[in-house]
């Protein structure tokens, strides 16, 4: 489970219901028709924006978010220098075999290139193919909570300005209810950002880690199986491989040496 977006969820709803409380009740942030406006009109404006299809795996999406896979660049990269070895030793149709017991389908497929002695800019210019198709299948992914963002506050400050005009309209028949109906307009503001910026824009962020740590993997087994292609030294492949890894995931000097 992602537990940082659940540790993030508890404490940004506890702390505001805490200032809530701190300050006033929680019935006066309950407004059933301000719920609608927001809550509702977005809802019914993220459907109207997507296919019925893409709609029906926005649930898989959320669960991605929340139960995101694990992937391990550091793994890969000794998968490749153990490839490398046997390449270098057996040459790349030695490599077949491996590539048939590779359970990632890119590195499976990446390796079944060079074995097959495909051109290397041919073979670059394939993965970086299946790599954009890969980035452009994740932005479509996570587009029903990014555009959710955007549309939260904005159907919140169309319920405010609904609230307002309804005051307003009764103003002169009950100017006691004046600081009621404020409160009540300006509730739809609350709702508005509090689903946009606590609910949906932490699980568009969710979905974009998980993608960046997919897309990493993706860069390293392409130069990986490049580098194999031409030949490179194992240990020259996993120094040059180490690179793009972020710095809290490399290896120490020592452990390296």
């Amino acid at each position: 489970m992602n537990i940082s977006l659940i540790i993030g969820w508890v404490m940004a709803f506890g702390l505001v219901i805490f200032g809530i409380y701190d300050g006033g009740s929680i019935s006066s942030f309950i407004e059933i028709a301000s719920l609608a406006i927001t809550v509702g009109g977005t809802i019914a404006c993220l459907i109207a924006s997507f296919p019925l299809s893409y709609l029906a795996g926005v649930p898989k999406k959320f669960a991605m978010a929340l139960f995101p896979k694990k992937y391990k660049p550091e793994k890969y990269i000794d998968e490749i220098v153990e490839y490398a070895k046997i390449a270098r030793g057996r040459g790349l149709l030695a490599l077949e075999e491996s590539a048939n017991n590779c359970k990632d389908p890119f590195m499976k497929s990446a390796l079944m290139l060079i074995v097959d002695a495909n051109d290397a800019d041919k073979v670059r210019g394939m993965l970086d193919d299946a790599i954009s198709f890969m980035v452009e299948r994740h932005e479509n992914g996570r587009a029903f909570f990014e555009k959710g963002v955007g549309i939260f506050p904005a159907f919140g400050m169309l319920g405010t300005l609904v609230g307002l005009v309804n005051m307003l309209a009764t103003m002169d028949s009950n100017p006691d209810g004046l600081a009621g109906g404020m409160a009540t307009a300006l509730i739809t503001t609350f709702y508005g950002s509090l689903f946009a910026n606590v609910l949906f824009a932490p699980l568009a962020s969710a979905l974009k880690n998980t993608h960046e740590d997919e897309l990493l993997c993706m860069q390293i087994i392409e130069e990986g199986v490049l580098a194999i292609a031409a030949g490179s030294n194992p240990r020259y492949i996993q120094e040059k491989l180490e690179f793009m890894l972020p710095k809290n995931k490399k290896k120490s000097d020592g452990g390296s040496k």
